[in-house]
Protein backbone atom coordinates (compact mmCIF):
# COMPACT_ATOMS: atom_id res chain seq x y z
CA UNK A 1 0.00 0.00 0.00
CA UNK A 2 1.16 3.45 -0.72
CA UNK A 3 -0.14 6.91 -0.21
CA UNK A 4 -1.22 9.30 -2.69
CA UNK A 5 -2.35 12.37 -3.06
CA UNK A 6 -5.65 12.82 -5.21
CA UNK A 7 -7.63 15.78 -6.18
CA UNK A 8 -5.64 17.85 -2.76
CA UNK A 9 -6.90 14.58 -0.62
CA UNK A 10 -4.48 12.49 0.85
CA UNK A 11 -5.74 8.56 0.65
CA UNK A 12 -4.13 5.77 0.91
CA UNK A 13 -4.77 3.38 -2.29
CA UNK A 14 -3.91 -0.14 -3.41
CA UNK A 15 -4.10 0.30 -7.30
CA UNK A 16 -4.01 4.18 -8.44
CA UNK A 17 -7.15 6.02 -6.85
CA UNK A 18 -9.47 3.70 -8.25
CA UNK A 19 -9.28 1.28 -4.64
CA UNK A 20 -9.75 3.17 -1.75
CA UNK A 21 -8.94 2.49 1.72
CA UNK A 22 -11.29 4.11 3.98
CA UNK A 23 -10.11 4.31 7.30
CA UNK A 24 -11.54 7.34 8.94
CA UNK A 25 -14.73 4.30 8.86
CA UNK A 26 -12.77 1.11 9.54
CA UNK A 27 -12.63 -0.01 6.28
CA UNK A 28 -10.07 -2.86 5.50
CA UNK A 29 -8.65 -3.31 2.38
CA UNK A 30 -9.88 -6.56 1.48
CA UNK A 31 -13.55 -4.97 2.43
CA UNK A 32 -12.64 -1.71 -0.20
CA UNK A 33 -14.16 -1.66 -3.36
CA UNK A 34 -13.56 0.11 -6.73
CA UNK A 35 -15.28 3.13 -7.62
CA UNK A 36 -17.49 2.62 -10.68
CA UNK A 37 -15.83 6.52 -12.09
CA UNK A 38 -18.99 6.72 -14.48
CA UNK A 39 -21.20 7.26 -11.90
CA UNK A 40 -19.49 9.18 -9.96
CA UNK A 41 -20.53 12.83 -9.23
CA UNK A 42 -19.40 16.19 -9.04
CA UNK A 43 -18.70 16.91 -5.00
CA UNK A 44 -20.37 19.13 -2.10
CA UNK A 45 -18.79 22.58 -2.75
CA UNK A 46 -16.77 22.01 -5.53
CA UNK A 47 -16.87 25.15 -7.45
CA UNK A 48 -20.12 26.51 -9.08
CA UNK A 49 -21.28 23.51 -10.92
CA UNK A 50 -22.45 22.08 -7.11
CA UNK A 51 -24.24 24.99 -6.66
CA UNK A 52 -28.34 24.07 -6.18
CA UNK A 53 -29.24 20.67 -7.61
CA UNK A 54 -25.37 20.54 -7.84
CA UNK A 55 -23.83 17.95 -11.25
CA UNK A 56 -24.80 14.38 -11.28
CA UNK A 57 -24.87 13.33 -15.31
CA UNK A 58 -25.87 10.74 -16.05
CA UNK A 59 -24.81 8.65 -12.62
CA UNK A 60 -28.31 7.05 -12.71
CA UNK A 61 -28.29 5.47 -15.70
CA UNK A 62 -29.97 1.93 -15.69
CA UNK A 63 -28.04 -0.89 -17.39
CA UNK A 64 -30.05 -0.33 -21.00
CA UNK A 65 -28.48 3.44 -21.10
CA UNK A 66 -24.98 2.87 -21.12
CA UNK A 67 -22.93 2.55 -23.77
CA UNK A 68 -19.30 1.80 -24.80
CA UNK A 69 -18.65 3.65 -27.92
CA UNK A 70 -15.54 3.61 -30.15
CA UNK A 71 -16.38 5.38 -33.47
CA UNK A 72 -18.19 8.90 -33.72
CA UNK A 73 -21.34 7.10 -36.17
CA UNK A 74 -21.89 5.29 -32.34
CA UNK A 75 -21.17 8.24 -30.37
CA UNK A 76 -23.65 10.64 -31.59
CA UNK A 77 -26.29 7.97 -31.80
CA UNK A 78 -25.69 6.69 -27.79
CA UNK A 79 -26.37 10.44 -27.53
CA UNK A 80 -29.47 10.53 -29.85
CA UNK A 81 -30.73 7.41 -27.90
CA UNK A 82 -33.09 8.07 -24.88
CA UNK A 83 -33.89 11.37 -24.76
CA UNK A 84 -32.91 12.92 -21.73
CA UNK A 85 -32.98 9.57 -19.38
CA UNK A 86 -29.96 9.44 -17.43
CA UNK A 87 -26.72 8.18 -19.64
CA UNK A 88 -23.51 6.94 -19.56
CA UNK A 89 -21.32 6.95 -22.34
CA UNK A 90 -17.99 5.58 -22.50
CA UNK A 91 -15.26 6.42 -24.65
CA UNK A 92 -12.82 3.72 -25.96
CA UNK A 93 -9.55 4.71 -27.88
CA UNK A 94 -9.37 7.95 -29.90
CA UNK A 95 -13.17 8.39 -31.96
CA UNK A 96 -11.66 10.79 -35.10
CA UNK A 97 -14.75 12.90 -36.19
CA UNK A 98 -11.97 14.68 -38.51
CA UNK A 99 -11.85 11.53 -40.35
CA UNK A 100 -13.40 12.93 -43.93
CA UNK A 101 -11.10 15.06 -46.03
CA UNK A 102 -12.03 18.64 -46.27
CA UNK A 103 -13.16 17.87 -50.01
CA UNK A 104 -15.87 15.73 -48.87
CA UNK A 105 -17.49 18.96 -47.27
CA UNK A 106 -17.10 21.09 -50.07
CA UNK A 107 -20.20 22.50 -51.91
CA UNK A 108 -20.37 21.96 -55.62
CA UNK A 109 -18.63 25.23 -57.71
CA UNK A 110 -16.55 26.43 -54.37
CA UNK A 111 -13.00 27.16 -55.28
CA UNK A 112 -10.70 28.70 -53.32
CA UNK A 113 -8.41 30.07 -55.95
CA UNK A 114 -11.65 32.24 -56.61
CA UNK A 115 -12.64 32.88 -53.36
CA UNK A 116 -8.75 34.61 -52.94
CA UNK A 117 -9.08 36.43 -55.60
CA UNK A 118 -12.51 37.97 -55.21
CA UNK A 119 -11.54 38.85 -51.84
CA UNK A 120 -7.81 40.48 -52.27
CA UNK A 121 -7.71 43.35 -49.86
CA UNK A 122 -6.10 45.24 -52.90
CA UNK A 123 -9.44 44.34 -54.94
CA UNK A 124 -12.19 44.43 -51.88
CA UNK A 125 -10.54 46.70 -49.60
CA UNK A 126 -10.95 46.54 -45.74
CA UNK A 127 -14.08 48.61 -44.96
CA UNK A 128 -17.48 46.17 -45.68
CA UNK A 129 -17.31 42.72 -44.65
CA UNK A 130 -18.70 39.47 -46.83
CA UNK A 131 -21.76 38.99 -44.91
CA UNK A 132 -24.09 40.23 -47.75
CA UNK A 133 -22.48 37.81 -50.60
CA UNK A 134 -25.17 36.03 -52.19
CA UNK A 135 -25.31 32.41 -51.75
CA UNK A 136 -23.54 31.29 -55.62
CA UNK A 137 -20.77 33.41 -54.81
CA UNK A 138 -17.22 32.35 -53.64
CA UNK A 139 -18.24 33.60 -49.91
CA UNK A 140 -21.63 31.93 -50.26
CA UNK A 141 -20.40 28.35 -51.82
CA UNK A 142 -17.86 28.76 -49.04
CA UNK A 143 -20.94 29.53 -46.39
CA UNK A 144 -22.40 26.43 -47.73
CA UNK A 145 -18.98 24.05 -47.49
CA UNK A 146 -19.02 24.97 -43.73
CA UNK A 147 -22.45 24.13 -43.43
CA UNK A 148 -21.99 20.62 -44.41
CA UNK A 149 -18.81 20.37 -42.04
CA UNK A 150 -20.34 21.72 -39.29
CA UNK A 151 -23.40 19.27 -39.56
CA UNK A 152 -20.91 16.61 -39.40
CA UNK A 153 -18.16 17.26 -36.57
CA UNK A 154 -20.59 18.77 -34.00
CA UNK A 155 -22.32 16.31 -31.37
CA UNK A 156 -25.84 17.59 -29.23
CA UNK A 157 -24.73 16.48 -25.38
CA UNK A 158 -28.48 16.13 -23.95
CA UNK A 159 -29.26 16.11 -20.75
CA UNK A 160 -28.42 14.46 -17.62
CA UNK A 161 -25.29 13.08 -19.77
CA UNK A 162 -21.98 11.58 -18.64
CA UNK A 163 -19.26 10.94 -21.30
CA UNK A 164 -16.14 9.65 -19.96
CA UNK A 165 -13.18 8.15 -21.12
CA UNK A 166 -11.89 4.14 -20.81
CA UNK A 167 -8.43 4.20 -19.60
CA UNK A 168 -5.14 6.44 -20.25
CA UNK A 169 -5.30 6.64 -23.94
CA UNK A 170 -9.52 7.92 -24.96
CA UNK A 171 -10.71 11.07 -26.58
CA UNK A 172 -11.45 12.62 -29.94
CA UNK A 173 -9.81 14.08 -32.42
CA UNK A 174 -11.47 17.28 -34.31
CA UNK A 175 -14.87 16.73 -32.49
CA UNK A 176 -16.69 19.87 -30.95
CA UNK A 177 -19.11 18.88 -28.25
CA UNK A 178 -22.32 21.01 -27.99
CA UNK A 179 -23.57 21.03 -24.36
CA UNK A 180 -26.24 23.68 -25.07
CA UNK A 181 -29.67 24.49 -23.62
CA UNK A 182 -29.15 21.87 -21.33
CA UNK A 183 -28.59 20.40 -17.28
CA UNK A 184 -26.65 18.30 -16.12
CA UNK A 185 -23.72 17.38 -17.75
CA UNK A 186 -19.79 15.39 -16.99
CA UNK A 187 -17.09 15.28 -19.35
CA UNK A 188 -14.13 13.38 -17.57
CA UNK A 189 -10.56 11.40 -18.76
CA UNK A 190 -10.92 12.30 -22.38
CA UNK A 191 -8.55 14.19 -24.85
CA UNK A 192 -9.66 16.06 -27.29
CA UNK A 193 -7.42 17.59 -30.52
CA UNK A 194 -9.34 20.84 -31.90
CA UNK A 195 -11.30 20.67 -34.39
CA UNK A 196 -9.91 22.21 -37.96
CA UNK A 197 -12.15 23.79 -39.50
CA UNK A 198 -11.73 23.51 -42.99
CA UNK A 199 -13.15 26.51 -44.33
CA UNK A 200 -12.47 29.78 -42.55
CA UNK A 201 -13.98 33.34 -42.95
CA UNK A 202 -12.30 35.92 -44.54
CA UNK A 203 -13.40 39.01 -42.46
CA UNK A 204 -11.57 42.61 -43.60
CA UNK A 205 -13.19 44.51 -40.80
CA UNK A 206 -11.12 42.46 -38.33
CA UNK A 207 -8.42 45.02 -37.30
CA UNK A 208 -7.03 47.58 -39.76
CA UNK A 209 -5.29 44.48 -41.41
CA UNK A 210 -8.23 42.36 -41.74
CA UNK A 211 -8.16 38.65 -40.32
CA UNK A 212 -8.96 35.09 -40.99
CA UNK A 213 -11.79 33.61 -38.42
CA UNK A 214 -12.94 29.71 -37.83
CA UNK A 215 -15.45 28.17 -36.08
CA UNK A 216 -15.43 25.06 -33.73
CA UNK A 217 -14.70 24.95 -30.40
CA UNK A 218 -13.26 21.24 -29.07
CA UNK A 219 -16.53 21.91 -26.39
CA UNK A 220 -19.01 24.55 -25.91
CA UNK A 221 -21.49 25.43 -23.13
CA UNK A 222 -24.27 27.30 -24.74
CA UNK A 223 -26.77 28.50 -22.65
CA UNK A 224 -26.57 25.06 -19.86
CA UNK A 225 -26.42 24.70 -16.55
CA UNK A 226 -24.55 22.42 -13.84
CA UNK A 227 -21.42 21.40 -16.00
CA UNK A 228 -18.21 19.28 -14.61
CA UNK A 229 -15.46 19.50 -17.38
CA UNK A 230 -12.80 17.19 -15.44
CA UNK A 231 -9.67 15.84 -16.33
CA UNK A 232 -9.76 16.02 -19.74
CA UNK A 233 -6.56 17.63 -21.61
CA UNK A 234 -7.38 20.04 -24.56
CA UNK A 235 -4.67 20.54 -27.46
CA UNK A 236 -3.91 21.35 -31.04
CA UNK A 237 -2.09 18.03 -31.41
CA UNK A 238 -0.84 17.16 -35.05
CA UNK A 239 -1.98 20.71 -36.27
CA UNK A 240 -0.40 23.47 -34.28
CA UNK A 241 -1.03 27.09 -35.38
CA UNK A 242 2.85 26.96 -36.65
CA UNK A 243 1.55 24.71 -39.06
CA UNK A 244 -1.17 26.72 -40.69
CA UNK A 245 -0.35 29.21 -44.16
CA UNK A 246 -0.52 32.36 -44.52
CA UNK A 247 -3.23 34.23 -47.13
CA UNK A 248 -3.65 37.74 -47.71
CA UNK A 249 -0.69 38.40 -45.09
CA UNK A 250 -2.57 37.07 -42.08
CA UNK A 251 -2.21 33.63 -40.71
CA UNK A 252 -5.01 31.35 -42.19
CA UNK A 253 -6.71 30.59 -38.28
CA UNK A 254 -8.51 27.27 -38.39
CA UNK A 255 -8.85 26.98 -34.61
CA UNK A 256 -11.48 28.47 -32.75
CA UNK A 257 -11.03 28.26 -28.55
CA UNK A 258 -10.46 25.02 -26.71
CA UNK A 259 -13.86 25.24 -24.46
CA UNK A 260 -16.00 27.96 -24.47
CA UNK A 261 -18.89 28.56 -22.01
CA UNK A 262 -21.52 31.64 -22.98
CA UNK A 263 -25.13 32.60 -23.70
CA UNK A 264 -26.15 32.57 -19.80
CA UNK A 265 -24.44 29.70 -19.14
CA UNK A 266 -24.15 28.94 -15.40
CA UNK A 267 -22.80 26.86 -12.49
CA UNK A 268 -19.95 25.14 -14.28
CA UNK A 269 -16.80 23.43 -12.71
CA UNK A 270 -13.71 23.07 -14.67
CA UNK A 271 -11.21 20.53 -12.78
CA UNK A 272 -7.92 19.20 -13.18
CA UNK A 273 -7.84 19.52 -16.96
CA UNK A 274 -5.05 20.75 -19.44
CA UNK A 275 -5.35 23.33 -21.52
CA UNK A 276 -2.10 23.74 -24.04
CA UNK A 277 -0.73 24.82 -27.40
CA UNK A 278 -3.57 26.83 -27.93
CA UNK A 279 -3.96 30.49 -29.27
CA UNK A 280 -7.65 31.69 -27.87
CA UNK A 281 -8.46 29.30 -24.96
CA UNK A 282 -11.35 29.92 -23.00
CA UNK A 283 -14.28 32.46 -23.72
CA UNK A 284 -16.71 33.38 -21.00
CA UNK A 285 -19.30 35.71 -22.19
CA UNK A 286 -18.47 35.97 -26.33
CA UNK A 287 -19.73 39.94 -26.79
CA UNK A 288 -20.21 43.40 -25.18
CA UNK A 289 -23.49 44.13 -26.60
CA UNK A 290 -26.52 45.05 -25.38
CA UNK A 291 -28.22 41.96 -26.71
CA UNK A 292 -25.49 39.57 -24.87
CA UNK A 293 -25.70 41.40 -21.82
CA UNK A 294 -29.37 40.74 -21.37
CA UNK A 295 -28.23 37.24 -21.50
CA UNK A 296 -25.33 37.13 -19.53
CA UNK A 297 -25.96 39.39 -16.82
CA UNK A 298 -26.17 37.68 -13.77
CA UNK A 299 -25.18 34.11 -15.26
CA UNK A 300 -21.32 32.81 -16.15
CA UNK A 301 -20.54 31.10 -12.50
CA UNK A 302 -17.69 29.45 -13.56
CA UNK A 303 -15.13 27.73 -11.13
CA UNK A 304 -11.37 26.54 -12.45
CA UNK A 305 -8.86 24.90 -10.16
CA UNK A 306 -6.25 22.63 -10.59
CA UNK A 307 -6.50 22.83 -13.89
CA UNK A 308 -2.29 23.52 -16.37
CA UNK A 309 -2.82 25.79 -18.58
CA UNK A 310 0.62 25.75 -20.54
CA UNK A 311 1.86 27.00 -23.84
CA UNK A 312 -1.56 29.10 -24.36
CA UNK A 313 -1.40 33.14 -26.05
CA UNK A 314 -4.62 34.09 -24.19
CA UNK A 315 -7.88 33.72 -22.78
CA UNK A 316 -7.10 31.25 -19.86
CA UNK A 317 -9.66 32.86 -19.42
CA UNK A 318 -11.20 35.75 -20.93
CA UNK A 319 -14.02 36.65 -18.71
CA UNK A 320 -17.32 39.04 -19.43
CA UNK A 321 -20.02 39.33 -16.88
CA UNK A 322 -19.50 36.33 -14.92
CA UNK A 323 -18.35 35.65 -11.30
CA UNK A 324 -15.60 33.41 -11.92
CA UNK A 325 -13.42 32.00 -9.35
CA UNK A 326 -9.99 30.79 -10.46
CA UNK A 327 -7.57 29.07 -7.63
CA UNK A 328 -5.02 26.71 -7.62
CA UNK A 329 -4.36 26.37 -11.33
CA UNK A 330 -0.72 26.31 -13.08
CA UNK A 331 -0.40 28.54 -15.70
CA UNK A 332 3.19 28.12 -17.66
CA UNK A 333 4.11 30.78 -20.20
CA UNK A 334 6.37 30.57 -23.12
CA UNK A 335 7.36 31.80 -26.27
CA UNK A 336 3.95 33.85 -27.69
CA UNK A 337 2.44 34.38 -24.51
CA UNK A 338 0.02 37.08 -24.47
CA UNK A 339 -1.87 37.33 -20.83
CA UNK A 340 -3.96 34.34 -19.11
CA UNK A 341 -6.59 36.51 -17.55
CA UNK A 342 -8.50 38.92 -19.47
CA UNK A 343 -11.07 41.50 -17.22
CA UNK A 344 -13.87 42.23 -19.93
CA UNK A 345 -17.34 43.52 -19.65
CA UNK A 346 -18.95 43.52 -15.80
CA UNK A 347 -16.35 40.53 -15.10
CA UNK A 348 -15.59 39.41 -11.31
CA UNK A 349 -12.85 37.68 -11.31
CA UNK A 350 -11.28 35.95 -8.24
CA UNK A 351 -8.07 34.39 -8.59
CA UNK A 352 -6.09 33.06 -5.64
CA UNK A 353 -3.61 31.06 -4.68
CA UNK A 354 -2.55 29.93 -7.99
CA UNK A 355 1.08 29.27 -9.52
CA UNK A 356 2.50 31.14 -12.71
CA UNK A 357 5.65 29.77 -14.18
CA UNK A 358 7.61 32.32 -16.85
CA UNK A 359 10.16 31.46 -19.53
CA UNK A 360 12.74 34.44 -20.03
CA UNK A 361 11.35 37.84 -21.08
CA UNK A 362 7.67 36.90 -20.05
CA UNK A 363 6.76 39.89 -17.75
CA UNK A 364 4.41 39.31 -14.47
CA UNK A 365 2.76 42.78 -15.76
CA UNK A 366 1.26 40.68 -18.60
CA UNK A 367 -0.47 38.13 -17.00
CA UNK A 368 -3.87 40.15 -16.44
CA UNK A 369 -5.39 42.13 -19.94
CA UNK A 370 -7.46 44.83 -19.04
CA UNK A 371 -10.33 45.10 -21.67
CA UNK A 372 -12.97 46.61 -19.81
CA UNK A 373 -13.09 48.35 -16.20
CA UNK A 374 -14.03 45.73 -13.95
CA UNK A 375 -12.44 44.93 -10.72
CA UNK A 376 -10.89 41.67 -9.66
CA UNK A 377 -9.40 40.49 -6.73
CA UNK A 378 -6.13 38.31 -7.45
CA UNK A 379 -4.48 37.58 -3.60
CA UNK A 380 -1.95 34.77 -2.90
CA UNK A 381 -0.55 34.07 -6.23
CA UNK A 382 2.99 33.09 -6.64
CA UNK A 383 4.94 33.81 -9.69
CA UNK A 384 8.59 32.13 -10.05
CA UNK A 385 8.11 30.81 -6.64
CA UNK A 386 7.78 34.28 -5.38
CA UNK A 387 4.35 36.15 -3.71
CA UNK A 388 3.32 38.39 -6.57
CA UNK A 389 0.70 41.22 -6.00
CA UNK A 390 -0.39 40.42 -9.92
CA UNK A 391 -2.50 43.62 -10.00
CA UNK A 392 0.26 45.96 -8.70
CA UNK A 393 2.99 44.61 -11.54
CA UNK A 394 0.64 44.81 -14.40
CA UNK A 395 -0.60 48.39 -12.94
CA UNK A 396 3.49 49.18 -12.58
CA UNK A 397 4.48 47.81 -15.86
CA UNK A 398 0.95 49.04 -17.92
CA UNK A 399 -0.05 52.15 -16.30
CA UNK A 400 -2.28 53.39 -19.03
CA UNK A 401 -4.45 50.61 -17.91
CA UNK A 402 -5.15 50.65 -14.35
CA UNK A 403 -6.79 47.69 -12.55
CA UNK A 404 -8.83 47.79 -9.73
CA UNK A 405 -9.45 45.75 -6.69
CA UNK A 406 -11.84 44.02 -5.10
CA UNK A 407 -14.43 41.72 -7.44
CA UNK A 408 -17.09 42.51 -4.84
CA UNK A 409 -17.54 38.84 -3.46
CA UNK A 410 -15.94 36.27 -2.09
CA UNK A 411 -16.13 32.46 -3.04
CA UNK A 412 -17.36 30.02 -0.72
CA UNK A 413 -17.50 26.93 -3.03
CA UNK A 414 -14.32 25.03 -2.84
CA UNK A 415 -12.72 22.00 -1.34
CA UNK A 416 -9.52 22.13 -0.18
CA UNK A 417 -7.19 24.95 -1.08
CA UNK A 418 -3.63 23.60 -1.68
CA UNK A 419 -0.87 26.10 -0.73
CA UNK A 420 -0.01 28.14 -4.12
CA UNK A 421 3.96 27.50 -4.01
CA UNK A 422 2.97 23.46 -3.85
CA UNK A 423 0.44 23.95 -6.96
CA UNK A 424 3.34 23.18 -9.84
CA UNK A 425 4.24 19.74 -8.80
CA UNK A 426 0.37 19.01 -7.36
CA UNK A 427 -1.39 20.21 -10.81
CA UNK A 428 1.47 18.78 -13.13
CA UNK A 429 1.77 15.53 -11.58
CA UNK A 430 -2.80 14.69 -11.56
CA UNK A 431 -3.84 17.01 -14.07
CA UNK A 432 -5.10 15.82 -17.67
CA UNK A 433 -6.91 13.10 -19.51
CA UNK A 434 -5.29 9.24 -18.03
CA UNK A 435 -4.76 10.52 -14.56
CA UNK A 436 -8.62 10.09 -12.99
CA UNK A 437 -8.43 9.37 -9.41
Amino acid sequence: MRTQKCHGRVIASIVGCTALVLGVTGTTAAQAQPRDLARQVLGANDGWGSYGTGTSGGSAADAAHVYTVTDWAGFKAALADGGTAPKIIKVKGVIDADGPSCDSFTAAGYDFAAYLAKYDPAVWGHDKTLDAEPDDSPEGLRRASAANQDAYIKADVPANTTIIGVGKDAGFKGASLQIKGVDNVIVRNLAFESPLDCFPQWDPTDTADGNWNSEYDSAVVYGSTHVWMDHNTFTDGDHPDSTLPYYYGRIFEQHDGELDIVKGADYVTASWNVFEDHDKTILIGNSDSASTAAVDRGHLKVTFHHNLFSNLVERAPRVRFGQVDSYNNHFVAQDGFSYSYGIGMESQLVAEHNAFTLADGVSAGSILKKWKEAPLTADDNYVGGELTDLIAVHNAEVPTEILQSGAGWTPTLRTKIDPAKKVPGIVDRGAGAGRIC
